[in-house]
């Protein structure tokens, strides 16, 4: 079994221990940290398949990590908050988060959200019967995973590379939230349209002359999305 490698920020040292515990006994590999500043330096100097980065840090907060390691990395990365509401999980997923966890949770939970992502990262890394794609002013390359404009790399999350990726296989094709969470996010969708509603904002933002009046992330209303040309 390929041991893969986690990095656990977080400074509840109770919470750290328990979460390695479990993590262990399911074969991954965890390397703890307990404040930002020591958890940004672990993070951009070493190679992991997944960071679970809790919101509340000592020196550096979550969301000041995040922001930094997404100018240098596309690793995916679980955030945990301790706040029930949405205000969190949203700033997270703005700034590029691939999903979130609220406090306290169940290691259950835990564990499935890591394998998904775990797979996802690695399937997307390491399938080579996925070949690269271009369409429009794009280009993605899943082994290298790398996004082009115009022959120009943009910078996007792992997240964000991969629901790129699923909309230009399937160019002019209209899919509904439901069915792009299930391709993308492997998962059951749960209606929670903020998930979805903030990655393609974002992306809109990175990908768009004019996000508020997108060409290639259409909008169709009363259905779900499509990747496009709007002038064509």
């Amino acid at each position: 079994m390929i041991k893969h490698n986690i990095l656990l920020i977080d400074d509840d040292r109770d919470l750290v221990r328990l979460t390695e515990k479990y993590l262990k006994e399911e074969g991954y590999q965890v390397t703890s940290r307990y404040d930002g500043a020591e958890g940004l330096t672990t993070a951009l100097e070493n190679e992991f398949q997944l960071i679970i980065l809790d919101v509340m840090l000592p020196l550096l907060n979550g969301f000041e990590l995040l922001q930094r390691l997404r100018e240098k990395s596309s690793v995916p990365v679980l955030m945990l908050t301790a706040k029930s509401g949405d205000a969190d999980k949203i700033a997270g997923l703005r700034m590029g988060a691939d999903d979130y966890l609220s406090k306290p949770f169940n290691m259950s939970e835990l564990l499935a959200r890591v394998s998904s992502l775990i797979r996802r990262y690695t399937v997307l890394n390491g399938n080579f019967n996925r070949e690269p794609v271009s369409c429009f002013r794009f280009e993605a390359d899943p082994e290298t995973r790398v996004f082009k404009k115009d022959g120009k790399i943009i910078e996007v999350t792992a997240k964000e590379f991969d629901l790129l990726y699923f909309f230009m296989k399937n160019k002019e094709k209209v899919f509904t939230k439901k069915q792009i969470y299930r391709a993308v996010w492997e998962d059951e969708y749960a209606y929670d349209d903020n998930n979805i509603m903030v990655h393609i904002r974002r992306l809109r933002k990175r990908i768009e002359e004019n996000p508020d009046e997108p060409k290639y992330i259409q909008t169709v209303w009363g259905v779900g999305y499509k990747f496009g040309d709007a002038n064509d």
